[in-house]
């Protein structure tokens, strides 16, 4: 038991260290040269391993995305620390993620801010994701179904309700009613692009006025944001 142990601990170690080496590298594209000691923390906590179905799990502390089943992926630990850190996320932040996935990068998340809600579209993720997140006490997560590009509440909900939100798949465009439930001050991490194609992970801050700067910061490839269509 032990050896087993010391051999998960020592993945993560490897696992961190690379992702650490790869921050650095594409500091220069990104603006994001060191990941901070909290999104750091967050990272060596969450066990990813059980974020993973069975049959991956030998393959849970490569630096890679992962398939979960239902047509979605976990995705690359480098990416997760990446957004993570783009966020730069407070203590005190209340966060809106679109796309709850398996919910890795909604633990890591939780670790960070003070409440963190997550939209799925699929049930039957959303509720692995609950126990899993059960599992570790993480209790300052609300996890709903739905269609994640119409908000929390769909499109009646609460204006500026959010400090922080994070987008888990690649839209055609930016979902408006993100923006206008972000607060002014914000920030928005979201990749933007066609589907099944290398798309652009955007930041965007809110600033004081309602006013949205948005940043290209790295070419990646995520799985499309599924949206609900009027008939």
């Amino acid at each position: 038991m032990n050896g087993a142990i010391d051999t998960e601990d020592e993945a993560r170690r490897v696992l961190l260290e690379r992702v650490v080496a790869e921050i650095w590298e594409t500091g220069m594209l990104t603006g994001c040269y060191e990941l901070s000691a909290p999104v750091v923390r967050a990272l060596v906590t969450v066990p990813r391993h059980l974020f993973v179905p069975p049959g991956q799990r030998p393959w849970a502390y490569t630096d890679t995305a992962l398939g979960i089943g239902c047509g979605q992926t976990i995705s690359q630990p480098f990416i997760v620390a990446l957004m993570t850190e783009l966020l730069a996320l407070r203590p005190e932040d209340e966060v809106l993620e679109i796309g709850t996935g398996s919910g890795y990068q909604t633990a890591v998340l939780a670790h960070l801010a003070r409440r963190v809600y997550s939209m799925e579209r699929i049930p039957e993720l959303a509720a692995v994701a609950v126990q899993r997140l059960q599992a570790l006490g993480l209790d300052n997560v609300e996890i709903r179904i739905g269609d994640g590009a119409q908000g929390w509440s769909g499109a009646g909900a609460a204006v500026d309700r959010f400090d922080r939100v994070m987008v888990t798949a690649a839209a055609a465009e930016v979902p408006e009613a993100l923006l206008r439930q972000l607060k002014p001050g914000g920030r928005l991490v979201v990749p933007v692009g066609p589907p099944h194609r290398t798309q652009d992970l955007r930041l965007l801050c809110k600033d004081a006025r309602g006013q949205i700067e948005s940043r290209s910061v790295l070419p990646v490839v995520f799985v499309p944001l599924v949206e609900e269509r009027a008939a």
